[in-house]
């Protein structure tokens, strides 16, 4: 039997401008059901049934609008044009210096304060899900060519949440786009993850300098804290004695997959009888436990440090830097294609 799906659009209050953001939300025959937002073409909530059936949201995040546009965490939040770090806050494509804003000390953090997570997107029904679009223009965030971007969120037959992102422009330009949820399987009441269990299928990290940007190696993972290749729990070994660790205040690095290119299972997370497993195509997915979270989010939950785990999909940090990293350079007239997607089993 095939997935039948209900959407339903509801008002999610205005921001500053007074502009009105839309929320979307939709539920599927499967038990799943998620709500997104215009505003940012952000995901607001994911409803996972768990034990006895108990159906609970499993993200981060907040109650209205207004919530998202002081949203400092970038919680559910669409991040582009060029996610993570780029050192110094600029890089160099085809002989031309692109200076973007320094907002993470001297480097750039998510493309600068005009964050895409800010802006209302077009929006598009499906059948089982909805599309955002957003129209960046060439010099947008310090960035070239004129780019059109389009973010689906669909449901799946195999109880998963598909992020499918689409780019073009006309000019070279760089297209590394994620999504910045913080999950906790537990609910959105922000418990701490720390005693939760996670996989991740990567023997390798980049471990950065002082200011998180990576070095340029890509170190194994093996006989350190940093190794989740044997399932364990998040914070088992996360106040340990370890440079990479101390740096962040906890896990914020990118793992190299072991994915080869190829869409494939990245991590497995599991809480509270639920298991979450995330399929990538990219090459490096950045493990955040929201070492610097601190909000009030939804219902009044107290959002602090270890209160959710992100897991954002991604070309390594600072890759348009390191010619050594994998490419993040979308070519002219060509398409950027990449597929991310959260399965759950309860």
């Amino acid at each position: 039997m095939s997935l039948v799906c209900t959407i339903e659009k509801k008002s999610f209050g205005k921001v500053k401008d007074g502009s009105e953001a839309s929320l979307y939300e939709v539920r599927g025959s499967n038990g799943m059901g998620f709500s997104v937002s215009d505003f940012g073409a952000t995901l607001v909530s994911l409803w996972i049934p768990g034990p006895e059936e108990a159906v609970s949201d499993v993200i981060l995040g907040y109650d209205c609008a207004a919530g998202y546009e002081n949203n400092g965490g970038h919680l559910g939040a669409t991040v582009g044009r060029s996610a993570n770090r780029i050192a110094g806050g600029r890089y160099t494509l085809n002989g031309k210096v692109c200076q973007l804003d320094q907002n993470n000390g001297e480097n750039n953090l998510h493309s600068g304060l005009n964050y895409y997570g800010k802006r209302f997107w077009e929006t598009e029904l499906l059948n089982d899900g909805v599309r955002f679009a957003l129209s960046s223009p060439d010099g947008d965030q310090g960035h070239p060519g004129n780019a059109r971007i389009t973010v689906d969120y669909t449901l799946t037959e195999e109880r998963g949440v598909r992020l499918t992102y689409h780019g073009i422009c006309d000019q070279d330009t760089v297209m590394n786009l994620t999504n910045h949820s913080y999950f906790n399987l537990e609910g959105a009441e922000g418990k701490s993850v720390l005693p939760h269990q996670l996989q991740v299928y990567a023997r390798q990290f980049t471990p950065t300098d002082g200011s998180l940007i990576p070095t340029g190696e890509l170190v194994s993972v093996d006989g350190t804290p940093m190794d989740f290749n044997v399932m364990k729990e998040i914070g088992r070994d996360i106040g340990a004695d370890y440079p990479a660790l101390k740096l962040a205040g906890g896990y914020d690095h990118n793992y190299v997959l072991d994915n080869n290119g190829k869409f494939a299972l990245a991590a497995v997370y599991q809480a509270y009888g639920r298991r979450m497993e995330v399929y990538t195509d990219l090459p490096g997915m950045q493990i955040y436990t929201a070492n610097f979270l601190e909000a009030e989010g939804k219902n009044h939950a107290a959002y602090g440090k270890y209160s959710g785990v992100c897991f954002e999909t991604q070309y390594f940090p600072n890759s348009i830097n390191v010619p050594s990293f994998p490419s993040p350079v979308l070519k002219k007239g060509e398409s950027f294609r990449s597929v991310t997607e959260y399965r759950f089993s309860w």
